[in-house]
Formats: C-alpha cells, sequence, structure tokens
C-alpha cells in the first residue's frame, strides 16, 4: 500500500482528529434496566432457552435495547427475545419481550442491519394453578392395533353440523388463528405459533360469543399450545390416535384463512404420515386438503368426525425453489395425546370406553360351515347373525385346509354390518 504523502497526510489530520472527536462526543443511550415478575413468584426465568434467574428478576441491558440508538455505533438487538416462566404446580407462561424486526437506516438513507427493541421495562405474568386449568375430560379413539374401520362414514355435512360448534376464532395481538375445544371445560387447543408471546388471547365461537382464553400450556418442541376459557358446557371434539390412521383416508380441515369466511371447510385425503425433521418435531399427517394462514390450529376431521391432526403449515415451495400444490402439514394428534396425558394421566381411557347398545353382524363364507370367533372365543359357524356390544371387535373365520380370514372392526350402536370371507386354500 503506497504512503500518504506527508502534506497531505497533514491536511487530513485535523479532519480525522474532527471526526474522531464527534464519534466520542456522541450521545450514547443510557443502560436500562429489565423487570420480570410473577404472581405467585419464585418462578424461574429463561430468556432464549437459557435459566436466568428466579422472579422477581432484573438485569441491566444497554439503552439501545429499549430506544433506536442514536448512533450506528450504538448498542443494539441483533434478535427477538422470548422468556419462558415457570414454577412446578403452575401452568408455563411464553412471552415476546421484543417488537421487530426493524431497519436501521441512517439520514444518507444507508442501511446498517435490523434491530428489535424491548417492548417494555417490566414484564408481569400471572401463572395459572394446573388443577384450575384442566379439568374436565377429554374424549379419544386409541383404536388399537390396525383396525379396519368397518362403521360407516358420516357425510361431510353432519360431520361440519357436528364439529363447528366446537371451533373458535383465536385473535391475538399479531394476528388470528384456530383452536378447538378438547374438554368441557373450556381447555382449547391450537399451534403455538398462534399464542406465541401471548398470556391470552379472543376466543370467538361459532355463535358468535368472545370469550377470553387464557394461554395455560406451550410445549417448549412441538408446535402445541392450550388454551382455557371459564366455563362449562362446551362442546368438544374427540382425539383419533396414529392406530385410526391410514393413506388415503378422507379428511376434512376447518378453519379460519385469512380474507375467508369463518367456520371454512375443506376436503381431502391423507397423502402420507410420518416424522419430517425439515418442518419441526413430531408425526405428521400431509394431506392435500387445503390449509391456509389462519387455519393454523384447527382440527382435520376423519370421516368419522374425530380429530386426527392440528392443521399447522402448507408448503409453497420445494427444495429448489419451485412453487408447489397440495403439500399440507398437520401435526399428529397422537402428539397432542401425549402433551395431554402430563395434565391428564387417564386420557388414554377418557372417553374411550365401550359405548352402550348393540349392533348386528351378519357374517357368510366361502366355503359355508366356518367357524367364527370373535375376541377369541367361539360363536357358532357361519352363515349367522349376531348381536355384538358396541365397540370394537376382532373377528376370525376358520375352517380345515383354508387360511384364517380376519377383520378388526366397530360395531355402532342399532347398526347392521355385512361380513363374507372368502376363505383361501393353505399353501
Amino acid at each position: 500500500m503506497r504512503a500518504i504523502p506527508s502534506r497531505l497526510s497533514r491536511r487530513l489530520a485535523p479532519v480525522a482528529f474532527l471526526c474522531f472527536a464527534i464519534v466520542l462526543a456522541a450521545p450514547t443511550a443510557r443502560a436500562g434496566t429489565l423487570k420480570i415478575t410473577s404472581t405467585p413468584s419464585g418462578a424461574t426465568v429463561e430468556i432464549d432457552g437459557v435459566v436466568a434467574g428466579k422472579t422477581p428478576y432484573e438485569t441491566s441491558l444497554p439503552g439501545g435495547y429499549f430506544k433506536r440508538p442514536s448512533t450506528v455505533l450504538g448498542a443494539r438487538l441483533e434478535h427477538a427475545m422470548v422468556a419462558r416462566i415457570s414454577l412446578e404446580g403452575y401452568s408455563t407462561s411464553e412471552v415476546d419481550l421484543t417488537t421487530g424486526p426493524m431497519r436501521y437506516i441512517t439520514l444518507n438513507g444507508k442501511y446498517h442491519g435490523d434491530y428489535w427493541l424491548l417492548k417494555s421495562h417490566e414484564i408481569h405474568v400471572d401463572l395459572r394453578s394446573i388443577a384450575h386449568a384442566f379439568t374436565g375430560t377429554v374424549k379419544t379413539n386409541l383404536g388399537g392395533a390396525a383396525p379396519v374401520a368397518l362403521r360407516p362414514e358420516l357425510p361431510a355435512e353432519e360431520i361440519v353440523r357436528n364439529a363447528s360448534p366446537a371451533v373458535v376464532l383465536l385473535k391475538s395481538s399479531h394476528g388470528f388463528g384456530t383452536g378447538f375445544f378438547l374438554t368441557e371445560t373450556g381447555v382449547i387447543a391450537t399451534n403455538k405459533h398462534v399464542a406465541a408471546g401471548e398470556q391470552s388471547l379472543l376466543a370467538v365461537t361459532s355463535s358468535g360469543a368472545q370469550l377470553p382464553a387464557g394461554v395455560v400450556y406451550t410445549d417448549p418442541h412441538l408446535d402445541l399450545a392450550l388454551l382455557k376459557v371459564e366455563g362449562a358446557g362446551f362442546p368438544r371434539l374427540a382425539l383419533a390416535d396414529l392406530a385410526t390412521v391410514r393413506q388415503g383416508q378422507t379428511v376434512l380441515a376447518i378453519g379460519n384463512p385469512d380474507r375467508g369466511l369463518p367456520d371454512t371447510v375443506t376436503k381431502g385425503i391423507i397423502s402420507a404420515i410420518g416424522p419430517n425433521p425439515e418442518i419441526g418435531h413430531g408425526t405428521w399427517i400431509q394431506t392435500d386438503a387445503t390449509i391456509n394462514p389462519g387455519n393454523s390450529g384447527g382440527p382435520l376431521l376423519n370421516a368419522w368426525g374425530e380429530v386426527v391432526g392440528i392443521n399447522t403449515i402448507k408448503v409453497i415451495k420445494n427444495r429448489a425453489g419451485q412453487s408447489v400444490e397440495g403439500i399440507y402439514f398437520a401435526l399428529s394428534a397422537s402428539d397432542l395425546l401425549a402433551v395431554l396425558r402430563r395434565f391428564y394421566p387417564n386420557a388414554a381411557e377418557a372417553g374411550a370406553g365401550r359405548p352402550e347398545g348393540t349392533g348386528s353382524v351378519s357374517i357368510s363364507s366361502e366355503p359355508a360351515g366356518a367357524e367364527i370367533y370373535v375376541d377369541g372365543s367361539f360363536v357358532g359357524n357361519t352363515p349367522s347373525t349376531l348381536k355384538l356390544d358396541a365397540g370394537a371387535h376382532h373377528v376370525e373365520i376358520k375352517a380345515p385346509g383354508k387360511r384364517a380370514w380376519a377383520r378388526d372392526l366397530e360395531v355402532m350402536k342399532e347398526s347392521q354390518v355385512s361380513l363374507q370371507a372368502a376363505l383361501e386354500p393353505q399353501n
């Protein structure tokens, strides 16, 4: 690098000194204090996943974290901050501490990066007792081992008519989404990204009622959150686990898409089932039932009106950046059930007992005269018409020299089902 001529150097020296003096004289934002409190106190405070202390918690931070730095060299916050406040026996609260991103542009129009600002010097959260929040019961259909559902599918209109009263529009400070009642006492399921950073949202029912919904749980890993509204007698939806889910099954999605009408319904099939680390933790149900912004947190329903997934995400582009269509994902209801069992230890049984009543099952075979076994017990020979208790049953048809024929079926109250077994020779 060439040396600067001494004459020019002498001319630039006062200018350089003046610039340096201006930088030193530039006002710097004073440090500020961030205070986080809770009721009850003594809760653990995590900031961005790192344990920082217990409530009441205070920390000193640069002034540029609270208001726009006055100079480019001033300290500024270059990422969002989230606080997680937890106390044993109480619901965990997750709070967005910052707003942003905002663009730092100087007077000459030059862009110097993004920054975030803390919303307030003081944050207070009221933690809710788990015993108070998680009341009521959860309805489930756990299916059993690979059942073949022979119960008749319900018309789409009936599914929507039955499910819509349990689906709610959720409004937050940063947008809106969808949720649905899990219990008769007002526990609501939705996506974590719908409730992120909020202590409460507004739940609007299909009848137009507006109910404050406190955030009582956000999962640290899954895109799941639970809310609670006060009251009783709410309509609720039953959860069906992965044992009941098959590729090709018909599904309906209900939600509140942006610029769409409330309780919008879309229909499709289950395209695939499995983990997808690229979009997040959990087991995902891929479907071609349209899921748009605002649908997030709504139920994905099977042909019997049971929730098999929580509508979560749509894929817009592939890895090559090309637009794609018909790829939507719902987080499985089994993931939601795993979370609920922390608060409802008997969720595996709640609502899953054998229904009351009986149904009629007519069984024939080719050749006739084969033995019929129901749930492992011999009940007669084909052809026969049996009265079976409502609920799940395992049926086997056996004959000498033939391979056994077996089916799992769901008997509905006062239903009539016919089974015809074609027995094949043993190899």
